[in-house]
């Protein structure tokens, strides 16, 4: 497996890769690429030539970046299975959510929930372009325009942009954060600023990794069904075997509610 980054959320899809994998009687060893489209290309690559069952590849945050190699990619008796993120075009087989199901059902909730407007919270701590927070963006703030032209959305790039002089002027009444870790940062400021939560401002993460399960207060989720797509991405390891066929598949995100 070829990743990225390491954060809780995909530490989560490793767990359950690793469940599916031993259930076959299989390894899955994970390689870090620090976001580097070079080193994932130069990875994959190896693999093949090693011999590998299968390799499974989180790609970069641009994607257009290794589009072009994965659509001339002779793989031989290597499976190659993209999981997560955009994918840029629809050539590979891929296991992925439906980011934008996800990102409408959150302000679904949201807007039930109290008055105002409505703020996402990036993670753009990466170098170069990011091709799923463009997406989650431009989702988040056409939603908003079209569903709940009455209110308003913004998007910061991370948690330590969030001030409460910010909240106060923006009139946020709901946040979705596109990451566990950095809905646990963004809850402690709202909290420290004695903002009650979920009447004054609602909160909901993308992830639902344990972090939000088990902080205080637990944090209303987006499920990204790592379990089912670990599963998926098994099916197209064992189907990849005996035939070339294109599969893909779309997981869609589930709304857990707690207390926020």
């Amino acid at each position: 497996m070829v990743i990225p980054f390491y954060s809780s959320n995909i530490e989560e899809l490793i767990r359950n890769l690793k469940t599916e994998a031993s259930q076959t009687g299989s390894e899955l060893i994970y390689y870090l690429t620090y976001n580097n489209p070079d080193e994932e290309k130069k990875l994959v690559s190896e693999m093949i030539m090693k011999g590998y069952e299968a390799v499974i590849v989180i790609p970069n945050y641009n994607e257009t970046l290794t589009a072009d190699y994965y659509r001339h990619l002779i793989p031989g008796n290597t499976t190659i299975v993209l999981a997560d993120n955009t994918m840029a075009g629809s050539y590979f087989k891929y296991v992925i959510q439906s980011y934008d199901l996800g990102v409408a059902r959150a302000i679904e909730y949201l807007t039930t929930q109290n008055d105002g407007n409505l703020l996402l919270v990036k993670n753009e701590d990466w170098r170069g372009r990011n091709l799923l927070y463009e997406f989650m963006d431009r989702t988040f703030s056409d939603t908003i325009q079209t569903n709940y032209p009455a209110r308003k959305s913004f998007s910061i790039d991370n948690a330590r942009e969030l001030t409460f002089e910010f909240l106060a002027k923006t009139k946020i009444g709901g946040i979705l954060c596109c990451t566990d870790a950095e809905s646990i940062r963004v809850l402690g400021r709202i909290k420290k600023w004695g903002i009650n939560i979920p009447s004054e401002i609602s909160l909901v993460s993308y992830g639902n990794t344990e972090l939000t399960e088990y902080f205080e207060p637990p944090i209303t989720s987006l499920d990204c069904q790592y379990s089912e797509m670990a599963t998926k991405t098994a099916e197209l390891i064992k189907k990849g075997k005996c035939t070339g066929l294109l599969e893909q598949h779309i997981v869609n995100p589930k709304i857990i509610i707690r207390k926020t």
